[in-house]
């Protein structure tokens, strides 16, 4: 439930209560309002804010307000009071003043004190986070427990905890109108990519908790991450997102969908899928190793047609990666030795090997170039930048976009310089 708050005001001060929203709109519509009968239909006919009504307050609407505080789902009540009110309207205000005395809520009877909670609003952070339960070593509630106790005395923090049915971008979408400060993403690569594409070009910055099994596209961005089985630093990486240090990458579109880490094209996506679920939850990220040392006897070499630059090139592959940004343990992605997530260029290895002793001198002498983050002379890679690539297959080949198969060759890929905004160590 998004945080919320409490609107209500005596006859004489509901025009002044009215036009206190109607000056600090931006901040209230980041919030559940709720508010006494006629107050709340002022509100929605005069200022287009949603509004959930309660009763009147002398028919108990004061104790409909007092029972949410109780809840804890509200941050403050604005209850402009007239000093002049009978007895019954004096009653219903001293009854929400006790109650948000007793549980530490912010209140204000007045324009004054009203102004200072609308001063402070604007200087708190509010953060969406979309949650994965399901992940890494899965221990979610645990985890999301941690992560609370980490953000909420610094932020308005919003959870919204996903399931296998659940669409990432109408909840991005909503935390965008709602006038999310950042939105979080904590999970795995698969649902970090699919925040961070619905934040394309939006400027409201990523927050990334990873808990995932690779991380690949925290680790790229040096923000604190593990393999999975080990626990996830979910300290550190809340500590980068409450320093709020920036930085503006890349994204890249392949066949129009966005992406944010790399595609693979052969050799890569047989092994992703490959690494089963139980593989993963047994092994972690070094599921994806067994699996491709498995498959090494298995690869074969196909005809590329690419295109870049309006030029057209005809080879022999293995496996082809295009690499928008990549850890070191995308091995196969290291043709330049590192992968730059904001030179606006997309990051082309080739890759071709004709029997398992090649691929394996192959695959060290690439693991090497990421580990010095220089490009090695490697006879089976060719390495190369492009703004946009277009790649066909023949016999068409399987394709994995940021750990997830989606489909076969031809594919598109190009690149969106200065796309994504992503919370990142300050160091960077």
């Amino acid at each position: 439930m998004l945080p919320t708050i409490a609107l209500t005001a005596h006859d004489l001060h509901i025009e002044t209560l009215v036009e206190y929203l109607r000056r600090h709109f931006p901040i209230f519509k980041r919030y559940r309002l709720v508010a006494t009968e006629k107050t709340a239909q002022r509100i929605e006919t005069e200022l287009g804010l949603s509004v959930e009504a309660v009763l009147p307050g002398i028919q108990g609407g004061d104790i409909q307000i007092a029972a949410e505080v109780l809840a804890g789902h509200v941050v403050a009540v604005i209850f402009l009071v007239d000093p002049l009110a009978n007895l019954q309207q004096e009653t219903e205000a001293r009854s929400v003043l006790r109650v948000c005395n007793l549980n530490n809520v912010s209140i204000a009877t007045n324009l004054a004190t009203a102004e200072a909670i609308a001063t402070d609003l604007a200087q708190t952070r509010v953060a969406h986070m979309l949650f994965n339960p399901v992940c890494g070593r899965g221990a979610g509630e645990q985890d999301l427990t941690l992560i609370q106790e980490c953000l909420d005395p610094f932020l308005q923090l919003i959870v919204h905890v996903l399931d296998a049915d659940t669409a990432v971008e109408p909840l991005v979408s909503h935390a965008i109108e709602a006038g999310a400060d950042l939105v979080i993403a904590s999970g795995g690569d698969g649902t970090v990519s699919a925040v961070a594409n619905a934040l394309v070009g939006t400027g409201i910055p990523l927050g990334i908790i990873p808990r995932g099994t690779a991380n690949a596209f925290a680790s790229a961005l040096s923000i604190p991450s593990t393999i999975a089985p080990l626990p996830p630093p979910i300290r550190e990486a809340c500590e980068v997102i409450l320093a709020g240090h920036s930085r503006t990458v890349d994204v890249a579109r392949c066949n129009g969908i966005p992406m944010t880490l790399l595609v693979g094209i052969g050799y890569e996506a047989e092994m992703v899928e490959k690494a089963s679920r139980e593989m993963k939850t047994r092994w972690g990220a070094f599921a994806y190793l067994v699996a491709g040392w498995q498959m090494l006897n298995q690869g074969e070499l196909f005809d590329v047609e690419i295109e870049v630059d309006n030029q057209v090139h005809y080879l022999q592959a293995g496996a082809i990666t295009i690499a928008n940004a990549a850890p070191s343990t995308s091995v196969l992605a290291q043709g330049a030795g590192q992968v730059v997530a904001d030179d606006g260029l997309l990051d082309v290895t080739i890759a071709s090997a004709e029997t398992k002793l090649e691929a394996i001198q192959t695959m060290f002498g690439m693991l090497g170039a990421a580990l010095v983050n220089a490009s090695q002379d490697l006879p089976n890679v060719v390495h190369f930048y492009a703004q946009r690539i277009a790649v066909t297959t023949s016999p068409p080949q399987k394709v994995v976009m940021d750990g997830e198969l989606i489909g076969t060759t031809p594919v598109e890929v190009e690149s969106i310089p200065g796309s994504l905004q992503v919370l990142v160590p300050k160091t960077l």
